[in-house]
């Protein structure tokens, strides 16, 4: 484990008067101790002089193999037994994730009675900014993902189906080594297109569609998430004209993008310009968000957010136009808040292209 991960959450444990902390969260997990289980595979155990990990033997060679420095190992199937055997030990109050599900919170009480104390974002805070390790993962997701996209357009074709398209996206990150996908591909096409999320289907490509696809890569444990609109056949000038709003103010928003920026006036950049164009009433979705270890982290850029970006974050601007009954545009890249400005890290064209 990265030292400075540890020594941060203690200081902010420390500020906020909390001695202890288990942790549930499996990308938390992941941040904290490398530990890549599933959700509800063990916990994290912080106290004052020491940091466990418990898990079951599924995971053990795995971790032992690791060697993560300062994290005591221990396995077992009674996760949380354990873990309160520990903190039973020691003094002061315990720190939770406020995310985590109730039933599991009830377990914790009655073997932690009195002590626990809900966190909110604690972690999450910290991974907001991003190391060099861990821009260099991005990075690469965000190379392979644009690489992609542009392979599997030149196989785009009238009569193809939306799952053609995502079968052809999956095939390519299987043999190009990306790890997995960093969710559900969203394909979208012709009148599905005004489907922010429409998971692909065997519908058919057809002359004049506009189609969305929505995907990423994980590449050595973190993310990547980037849109694109395409045309296969002229889609009409009302949906052009959709087009250039969106990309023009995917661009105003991007500009906006820079170290100490309100989070609100990043969205707003965006969603200002789509409503002056006529179209405010056909985007109702957040502008972007954090990527990392998580496909979705903090902040969360929308007309509500209070958070101001910084250098290092990582997010995604993604505005759009859905137009009911006719189709739909979304453009999203990932950006990197750097000292000198924002830097586009996905690269795949986004001019309009018809096929």
């Amino acid at each position: 484990m990265t030292n400075h991960r540890l020594e941060n959450l203690r200081a902010a444990m420390q500020k906020n008067n909390i001695e202890n902390m288990i942790v549930t969260n499996p990308f938390n997990m992941n941040y904290l101790a490398h530990f890549k289980g599933a959700n509800g595979d063990g916990c994290v155990v912080i106290t004052p002089k020491n940091i466990y990990l418990i898990t079951d033997s599924r995971y053990a060679e795995e971790m032992e193999s690791k060697n993560v420095l300062g994290v005591t190992l221990k396995i077992t199937r009674n996760y949380y037994k354990i873990a309160a055997e520990i903190l039973n030990k020691t003094e002061g109050k315990v720190g939770f994730e406020q995310s985590i599900d109730f039933a599991r919170f009830q377990v914790l009480n009655q073997l932690i009675p009195n002590r626990l104390v809900g966190l909110k974002n604690l972690i999450e805070n910290f991974r907001d900014k991003k190391d060099s390790t861990e821009i260099k993962a991005i990075r690469k997701a965000c190379q392979l993902t644009s690489e992609a996209y542009e392979a599997v357009l030149n196989y785009v074709k009238v009569g193809m189906t939306e799952k053609d398209i995502e079968l052809m996206i999956y095939d390519w990150m299987i043999k190009h080594g990306a790890q997995k996908t960093s969710f559900d591909t969203i394909v979208a096409s012709g009148l599905r297109s005004s489907l922010p999320h429409g998971d692909a289907t065997n519908k058919k490509i057809n002359n004049g569609d506009l189609v969305t696809i929505d995907f990423g890569f994980y590449y050595d444990d973190y993310t990547s998430d980037m849109t694109r609109t395409f045309a296969v056949g002229n889609p009409g000038a009302e949906l052009i004209n959709a087009y250039e709003v969106v990309l023009n103010a995917q661009d105003k928003m991007i500009k906006a993008m820079h170290d100490n920026a309100s989070g609100k006036l990043v969205d707003a950049a965006a969603r200002d310009y789509i409503a002056a164009k006529g179209y405010g009433k056909y985007y109702g979705h957040g502008g972007g968000h954090s990527i990392g270890l998580d496909i979705h982290e903090t902040p969360i850029l929308n007309p509500s957010c209070k958070a101001d970006i910084h250098r290092n974050y990582i997010l995604t601007a993604e505005p759009g136009i859905y137009l009911p009954g006719k189709g739909g545009i979304r453009i999203e890249d990932d950006v990197l808040v750097t000292e000198n400005g924002p830097e586009i890290l996905t690269s795949a064209p986004k001019d309009l292209i018809i096929l």
